[in-house]
C-alpha cells in the first residue's frame, strides 16, 4: 500500500493527504476485521503493528477533522524518505510475528478441559548459589490440570524438567495432551539456569552468564572427558535439587486441607518424571536419588534426547565409566538424529554411552527414534519459532518428508508419551513402541 500510494503521489505531483488519512484508519479498520474473524490469533506478537497502526489512525483521523491547512508543495524526495521511514517501522512492527508465527498446533486428545496455575515456592533449605546475598532459592513452576475433575477426583503427576534455556512452557502441546487424558502436570522453570524466568512476585531472572558460558564450551568440545562430566553433573545437580525440591512441595501441599485445589488431584501414588535435554539428564537422575533415599513413589520416567549424564560415575583413563545398577523403574528414551546419528559412530555404544548402556540394561527400558527430527524438534519451539529454532539447531528438521515434520513429530511424540505412562501410571495395556521406528 505505502508503494503504491507513494507512485501515486509521484504521478500526481501532490502530498494527497487525505487519501494517506483514509488509508491509515482503512490498515487499522482491516486489522481489526481480521483479528474478529482469527485471520489474526491476536497475541503478544501482534502488539507493536497494532500500536502503529492505531498512532497512524489517530493522526489520520486528527488530520480529516482539523481546518484544511494551506497546502505544501510537492517535493518527490522527501515523499520517498518517508515512504522508506514508514516501511522500517513496518518491518520493526511485523519483527515478532516472523520471528514467532501462527502454526498448526497438534491436536488434544482427551476429554477433559484443561486448566492452569502458577505458583513459586521458596526452598527455605537452599541458599541460592548464583548469587551473593544469602537469599533462598526460588523456584517457579506451572500445573496443567482437569478443570472438569469430577468431586473427590485424582489423576496421576508428571513433573517436568526443561533443557539448557529451556522453559516450564517448552512442551506445552504435550502438558496439555497429558491434562485433557486425565494427569495433573507440573513443569518447572529453572533460575538462572532457564533462558529467563518471572516469580509470582514479578521478579524477572535471566540466564546466569557461567552457566551460558559452560554450556557453549561443553558443546564445542573443549572439555576432557574427566572435566565435561564433573561440570554437567554440576549443572545437572541444581535441576536435580529443583525436581525433588518441587516433587516434596507437592506432596506435601496435596495433604494440607487449605492448599490450593489443584493439589488435592494428585494420586501421591502415581508419579512419573519427564525432561527434555539437561531436564531428561536430571529427571532420570532425580529418579536414581529419590528411589535410593527410600522415596518409592516414581513409577516412570520418559528422557527426550539427552544422554543419561548421571550414569557417568567416573571417567579413568580417559574412559567413562558407567552405572551397573540395573534403572530401577520404566523409563523411556525418545531420541532424535542428533543423538542416534553420533552414537552410530561409536563402536560398542551399549557398553560406553549411557543413554544405550540404560537401555540394555534396564529391566524397563525402551527406546523410540524419531528419524528425521532433530533435538529442539521434540519441544513446541520448532512449531512455535522455525526461525530461532534454525539458529540454534541448525534446522527445524532434517528430514523432507511429511512425517518428518515438526508438527508431525510433536504429534507422534506426545501419542507415545501418553502411551508409555498410560501403561506405567494407570496401568493400561501394554507398552510396545521399543526400537527404532
Amino acid at each position: 500500500m505505502e508503494v503504491v500510494f507513494t507512485t501515486y503521489c509521484l504521478v500526481t505531483k501532490s502530498n494527497q493527504d487525505k487519501v494517506k488519512s483514509y488509508l491509515r484508519i482503512g490498515a487499522l479498520a482491516a486489522f481489526v476485521l481480521f483479528t474478529l474473524v482469527s485471520v489474526i490469533e491476536w497475541g503478544f506478537t501482534w502488539y507493536l503493528l497494532a500500536a502503529l497502526l492505531v498512532i497512524w489512525a489517530v493522526l489520520g483521523a486528527w488530520s480529516l477533522l482539523r481546518k484544511p491547512a494551506e497546502k505544501k508543495n510537492f517535493k518527490a524526495l522527501p515523499a520517498v524518505l518517508r515512504t522508506l521511514g514508514t516501511l522500517l517501522l513496518v518491518a520493526i512492527a511485523v519483527t515478532p510475528a516472523l520471528i514467532f508465527p501462527q502454526h498448526p498446533r497438534p491436536p488434544v486428545t482427551g476429554q477433559h478441559s484443561v486448566a492452569t496455575a502458577l505458583f513459586s515456592y521458596t526452598n527455605q533449605n537452599q541458599t541460592e548459589t548464583f548469587t551473593n546475598t544469602g537469599e533462598k532459592r526460588q523456584v517457579n513452576v506451572e500445573f496443567w490440570y482437569p478443570a472438569d475433575a469430577a468431586r473427590g477426583a485424582t489423576y496421576p503427576l508428571v513433573v517436568f524438567s526443561p533443557g539448557s534455556m529451556g522453559l516450564k512452557t517448552s512442551n506445552t502441546s504435550t502438558f496439555l495432551d497429558l491434562a485433557s487424558n486425565g494427569y495433573v502436570v507440573c513443569s518447572i522453570d529453572n533460575p538462572y539456569l532457564a533462558l529467563y524466568t518471572r516469580g509470582s512476585d514479578g521478579r524477572v531472572i535471566i540466564q546466569s552468564p557461567v552457566f551460558r558460558q559452560w554450556l557453549y564450551d561443553y558443546n564445542a568440545g573443549k572439555y576432557d572427558a574427566a572435566t565435561a562430566v564433573q561440570l554437567e553433573h554440576k549443572w545437572m545437580g541444581v535441576q536435580t535439587t529443583d525436581i525433588q525440591f518441587v516433587l516434596d512441595t507437592i506432596l506435601t501441599a496435596a495433604e494440607a486441607p487449605g492448599s490450593a485445589a489443584v493439589y488435592h488431584l494428585v494420586d501421591r501414588q502415581k508419579i512419573g518424571l519427564m525432561g527434555h535435554s539437561l531436564g531428561g539428564e536430571s529427571s532420570a537422575q532425580a529418579a536414581r536419588e529419590r528411589l535410593a533415599g527410600g522415596k518409592n513413589d516414581i513409577a516412570a520416567v520418559v528422557n527426550l534426547d539427552a544422554d543419561l549424564g548421571g550414569e557417568y560415575v567416573d571417567v579413568v583413563g580417559g574412559k567413562p565409566v558407567l552405572n551397573n545398577t540395573p534403572f530401577p523403574v520404566p523409563i523411556l528414551n525418545i531420541l532424535t538424529d542428533d543423538l542416534t546419528r553420533p552414537i552410530a559412530a561409536v563402536p560398542n555404544a551399549n557398553d560406553v554411552v549411557a543413554v544405550k548402556h540404560v537401555i540394555a540394561n534396564a529391566p524397563r527400558g525402551y527406546e523410540v527414534d524419531l528419524a528425521g527430527a532433530n533435538h529442539l524438534s521434540v519441544t513446541d519451539l520448532a512449531l512455535a519459532s522455525p526461525l530461532l529454532t534454525s539458529l540454534l539447531n541448525g534446522s527445524v528438521h532434517h528430514g523432507s518428508v511429511e512425517d518428518t515434520h515438526p508438527l508431525a513429530t510433536m504429534e507422534k511424540l506426545n501419542a507415545t508419551v501418553l502411551d508409555f505412562f498410560n501403561v506405567f501410571l494407570k496401568g493400561e495395556g501394554t507398552f510396545t513402541s521399543a526400537g527404532s521406528e
